[in-house]
């Protein structure tokens, strides 16, 4: 496979791992929620959001087929982690689930910014992929936003799972690109 075409695989192995990722998190935020915390209002909004990546999903599913992309092996792995990371932040309270949310989809919506500069200046005849990447970043930054608008700060001992999830979100990016 030639440079052009290795670019654009691996942006569509890394964005399909993440969309799968943010599923499964808001999947295990949503078992501990359904669990222990019965909110009802964060229930429905975390399910509105994880039907947003279910079409983003469904999106890079067909470009694996389409493309012939070997999706990233980790999927397992990002499939646990995932999960117990929305389950754990659920379960320590709405501020965590909010925060978890924030600090994942800050990550995200940053790392499509960067793929769709580079699709911008290498890659002009990428017109669909780029339409769908620009849409999908829209909707990560709105979410983003419900999560700060629910009450998603990094004050004190939050800044440290702040850190923590945004590095390990952007090491899942770095990994999932080649792997």
């Amino acid at each position: 496979m030639d440079k052009k075409n290795e670019q654009i695989a691996e942006m569509i192995r890394v964005n399909h791992a993440g969309e799968r990722g943010a599923i499964k998190i808001y999947e295990g935020q949503l078992k501990a929620l359904q669990l222990f915390n019965k909110d009802p209002e964060l229930q429905n909004t975390i399910k509105d959001m994880r039907d947003h990546e279910l079409e983003h999903l469904e999106f890079f599913e067909n470009q694996i087929i389409e493309r012939k992309v070997r999706p990233t092996v980790l999927l397992p792995l990002w499939d646990v982690l995932g999960t117990a990371l929305g389950f754990g932040t659920a379960l320590l309270g709405k501020k965590a689930t909010a925060l978890c949310t924030s600090a994942v989809e800050e990550v995200i919506g940053g790392h499509y910014g960067e793929q769709i500069d580079i699709l911008s200046k290498d890659y002009k005849e990428e017109k669909e992929l780029k339409e769908k990447f620009i849409k999908f970043r829209e909707e990560e930054l709105e979410h983003k936003n419900t999560a700060e608008s629910l009450g998603a700060n990094n004050d004190g001992l939050y800044s440290i799972l702040d850190i923590v999830i945004k590095n390990s979100s952007k090491l899942a990016i770095a990994i999932s690109k080649k792997y």
